[in-house]
């Protein structure tokens, strides 16, 4: 099972506050998707356990599960597209820049 997932996150410093920005957003793989439904619909785990075992959000769980019952669960994520490789090293470099500036200002 492939799993592309960057859930990092950049911090800006804006009006004395931090405000934080997800960089990219999560992309999951179409198995990985049926695999966390399958786990809460046939195995009857709640979709809690599946979070943590997964370590995926519950409200992304839920959803998925929620557009099965409806038989929509093979659209979701059609609209997003995998990330290259160049948008995946861009990533870690600003995750790595985030934690950086994030260490100097402590």
């Amino acid at each position: 099972m492939m799993l592309l997932v960057d859930t990092k996150v950049e911090v800006n410093y804006k009006d004395r506050g931090i405000k934080m920005e997800k960089i990219p957003n999560t992309v999951y793989t179409k198995e990985f998707r049926e695999e966390a439904v399958r786990m809460v619909l046939e195995h009857n785990l709640s979709a809690y356990e599946v979070e943590q075992n997964l370590s995926i959000p519950k409200s992304t769980i839920t959803y998925w599960v929620r557009e099965a019952r409806k038989g929509r669960l093979s659209l979701v994520g059609n609209t997003k597209k995998a990330l290259s490789e160049a948008e995946m090293e861009l990533a870690k470099v600003k995750r790595e820049l985030a934690q950086v500036k994030m260490e100097r200002d402590f």
